[in-house]
């Protein structure tokens, strides 16, 4: 396990943690930081001469906040511990609704190059249609920003009670539960009138997200009608939080939605999206993500449908293979033409803003990179590789191959005048990192990902336009 941080350090971000986040960095003025790897300039990583220095501290947080985060993966991915699934979810019934999505037709592909991806022949020959204009679905936008010093994640709005009170919560496929302040006095942002709520009840039962002490969240467990565009769930159970740590006050997000399965939530109760399903509210039992790069705005989460403008290219389904976070298979990487072994989970988080392997596996993968090696100006961990190099890098993942955006993972200058960039794919702890890999939104910037209830559990990746602009 990694050594910790001190407390005056802790960055613990919403999209990690459902929790706060700390910058304690001002970053050079020429450059408006994007929180997720990628700087908000005009100029191309790609081609560009100019590359901003890289700053380690937001992700050394975020490396402290995924200890937090997962650290009952194991256990989860090894099928301890989980709470059961309702029966609904893995109804058959929801086959029929998922493919009713599909027409044999291929997306037009032309002008779309992604390093390391598969061919056009290699991918599934399967699109979505046009959705029915009456269809069931919602479509959030999403936010992404810098305010001042403080890293605000993907988040948007949720209503919440019977006048849908909207409130900004965090959107985390690595988290299982929902939750919001009420009556917090400590809270300095935005909470929920529970008293404006006919329909609010308390069930006086305890909630509490603690993450080992450096972090809590504490109230009781209600219910209320919770609404996103249109979209509405009847009886929805929430932790309605009384009482914060002081480092949640710092982050404008006032919640966190989660949206991994149910069976890790630590409410027991199903997730908002699971119970769209088994009331029937949407048409078809799967959520898509669209994540912009270096822009503030314009993602987009769409649940129960799919957004064609965000896609490029054909879906590639991957089946799930724990129903706890949306895991896959990873076979291995392929850098630079040479294929590296991997054999472990790998966890589809939108939470996580990097790619995190094992120490082993990021050696690996660095050792096929020309002049690549550990960062001379960070700890263990990070790799640097020459700056006017493009590595090509791709992932499989349940025997599908995929690119990795050289724009993702050229992440900055190892030190201002370095001619070498930090790399996106860090290396964590082997013994905290056995057995999985965490995928996050270095990744799904080049593939518009959708979260599908059906055939058992899948993840589909389509080529994001992103990657034709």
């Amino acid at each position: 396990m990694l050594s910790r941080l001190p407390l005056s350090f802790l960055f613990l971000t919403a999209g990690v943690l459902c929790s706060p986040v700390y910058d304690m960095v001002l970053y050079p003025p020429m450059y408006v930081r994007d929180p997720f790897g990628t700087f908000n300039h005009t100029q191309d990583l790609v081609t560009s001469t100019v590359v901003p220095v890289f700053d380690v501290q937001p992700v050394m947080a975020e490396i402290e906040a995924l200890q937090i985060k997962y650290q009952n993966a194991l256990n989860f991915l090894t099928g301890k511990n989980l709470m059961v699934l309702p029966d609904a979810l893995s109804d058959p019934g929801l086959d029929a609704l998922s493919d009713a999505a599909f027409t044999d037709t291929t997306s037009d592909l032309s002008g779309f190059v992604l390093f390391g991806s598969t061919t056009i022949s290699q991918q599934a020959n399967m699109s979505f249609s046009a959705m029915n204009a009456a269809a069931q679905s919602a479509t959030d936008p999403l936010t992404d920003k810098i305010q001042r010093t403080i890293n605000v994640p993907f988040h948007g709005p949720l209503g919440f009670g019977k006048k849908s009170q909207q409130l900004s919560v965090a959107f985390d496929t690595g988290f299982a539960d929902l939750w919001i302040p009420v009556g917090c006095d400590d809270c300095v942002n935005p909470q929920y009138n529970a008293a404006a709520s006919s329909t609010y009840r308390n069930t006086g039962n305890a909630f509490n997200v603690n993450h080992e002490g450096f972090s809590y969240a504490e109230g009781t467990l209600a219910y209320d009608t919770i609404s996103m565009s249109g979209l509405k769930v009847n009886g929805q159970y929430f932790g309605a939080v009384t009482d914060v740590s002081s480092n949640f006050n710092a982050n404008p997000i006032s919640g966190c939605l989660g949206l991994g399965f149910s069976s890790i939530a630590t409410s027991g109760k199903p997730t908002f999206f699971e119970n769209l399903i088994m009331q029937e509210k949407v048409e078809a039992p799967f959520f898509s993500v669209h994540l912009t790069r270096g822009k503030a705005s314009g993602s987009k989460i769409t649940l129960g449908g799919y957004d064609m403008s965000k896609a490029v290219g054909p879906l590639t389904w991957v089946s799930v293979i724990s129903k706890s976070y949306w895991t896959v298979h990873f076979d291995g990487a392929v850098v630079e033409g040479k294929y590296v072994s991997g054999d472990v989970d790998a966890v589809i988080d939108t939470g996580s803003s990097f790619i995190y392997v094992s120490q082993a596996l990021a050696n690996s993968i660095y050792a096929n990179i020309l002049g690549a090696g550990p960062a001379a100006n960070y700890s263990s961990g990070f790799f640097s590789f020459p700056c006017d190099s493009n590595p090509t890098i791709s992932f499989s993942l349940g025997g599908h191959d995929f690119g990795l955006s050289i724009q993702d993972f050229k992440l900055g200058q190892d030190g201002y005048g370095s001619t070498n960039c930090i790399g996106g794919i860090i290396g964590l702890d082997d013994a905290f990192m056995e057995g999985i890999v965490i995928i996050g939104n270095a990744f799904m910037k080049s593939w518009y990902s959708v979260f599908d209830y059906s055939h058992g559990a899948r993840v589909g990746f389509a080529p994001s336009i992103n990657n034709a602009q």
